[in-house]
């Protein structure tokens, strides 16, 4: 394969994994399989990264004409209007299926109900109003460092999320589930390049900022993983789209806390 041809191919996973992840459309010369789509995973924290830059260049352009506040709620309206709210719905599946299921069977069969539930209902809410709060307070500290915790975090965020398919068993049965072609041939290559994604955006932080992200980040994952394997012995869709929430979230208080600090 010709150094065009590689550079070609994985210009066409990329766009993959953005149709995959937002709302964006592909160019329509992208064809899309399951081969692609486990390969295009390398390219997740990719994603991520241009969703968090959109936002935060909104959140730049009005910060100096608009309240922090408004301008923060305008940056996470085009996160959520770049994604379809893909991650949102998944936090709220997950939360309405672990809160009212007894057993593994029940969880799964409650998170495929399209009907919001009391539970995911409460989780969506606070997650929105955290996310909220912890980015006016850091645009309050620094609107520069509330613009580059934007990009961190849905960077960092879809990269710990994308790296439970690694290591986790799927447990769905159902073959339209759009997250099943993810969930085979996952290969070294595709880890190492999603998880560089992530080390990279790090080191534009400080080097205390960057070393207790990187530490909390492997901590929440390992605590995440453990309940993901008690309460339905793995992982579905809907569960990687809380896992990514509740990460972006941590990585906000995480960067406020040590940008309080320094």
């Amino acid at each position: 394969m010709s150094e065009r041809e590689s550079w070609h191919k994985e210009i066409d996973l990329f766009l993959v994994a953005m149709g995959y992840f937002t709302r964006i459309p592909m160019p329509k010369w992208v064809e899309v399989d399951s081969d692609k789509l486990n390969k295009a995973s390398r390219y997740f924290g990719l994603v991520g990264l241009l969703i968090g830059l959109l936002s935060a260049i909104v959140f730049w352009l009005t910060q100096n004409w608009l309240p922090a506040g408004v301008s923060v709620l305008l940056a996470m309206l085009v996160g959520v209007l770049l994604t379809g709210g893909f991650h949102e719905d998944g936090l709220a599946d997950t939360f309405d299926g672990f809160g009212g299921g007894w057993t593994a069977e029940d969880k799964l069969r409650i998170m495929k109900d399209s009907r919001l539930g009391s539970y995911g209902a409460i989780a969506l809410i606070l997650a929105l109003l955290l996310k909220w709060q912890l980015l006016v307070e850091l645009a309050l500290y620094d609107p520069v460092v509330a613009g580059s915790a934007l990009i961190v975090a849905h960077t960092v965020s879809r990269v710990v999320a994308a790296s439970i398919i690694f290591t986790e068993k799927y447990v769905r049965d159902d073959e339209t589930s759009k997250s099943k072609p993810l969930s085979q041939h996952q290969g070294i290559n595709e880890l190492f390049i999603l998880v560089a994604s992530g080390v990279l955006v790090l080191l534009f932080l400080k080097g205390l900022a960057a070393l207790s992200l990187l530490l909390v980040m492997i901590g929440l994952r390992r605590l995440i993983v453990v309940i993901f394997r008690r309460q339905i012995g793995g992982y579905t869709g809907d569960t990687l789209g809380a896992a990514q929430q509740i990460c972006e979230i941590v990585c906000y208080l995480v960067l406020l806390i040590v940008g309080s600090i320094l």
